[in-house]
């Protein structure tokens, strides 16, 4: 069973905005940490953002800090992540992942469940 689904990618030129959204449907998003992830064509998966179980911690990449954040929604179940500024190299496939009662982690290896992913294309 699907755990979590992402949605809200789509094509966006340079300079633009998009919001992912990241719908968890087996655990109360209260008690997970969530993180973004991203992959580009060749490349290997890179962390993006990370919010705490708690949301008293978050941390980004230093490559999308002070354009990117990330937020929970504990009524509605659902993460988020709001790209701003977007640039050609944002372009990828994002993916969340959750991390039960985590303290906000970078490391891939170290959150339980996956979405599908969903792509992000900036054109120049």
């Amino acid at each position: 069973q699907v755990q979590l689904v992402e949605s809200g990618g789509g094509l966006v030129q340079a300079g633009g905005s998009l919001r992912l959204s990241c719908a968890a449907s087996k655990r109360a998003i209260g008690t997970l940490s969530m993180g973004w992830f991203r992959q580009a064509p060749g490349k290997e998966r890179e962390f993006v953002a990370t919010r705490s179980w708690n949301s008293v911690s978050t941390y980004y990449a230093d490559s999308v800090k002070g354009r990117f954040t990330i937020s929970k929604d504990n009524a509605k179940n659902t993460a988020y992540l709001q790209m701003n500024s977007l640039k050609w190299e944002d372009t990828a496939v994002y993916y969340c992942a959750e991390d039960p009662w985590g303290p906000g982690r970078t490391n891939a290896l170290e959150y339980e469940y996956w979405g599908q992913g969903t792509q992000v294309t900036v054109s120049s």
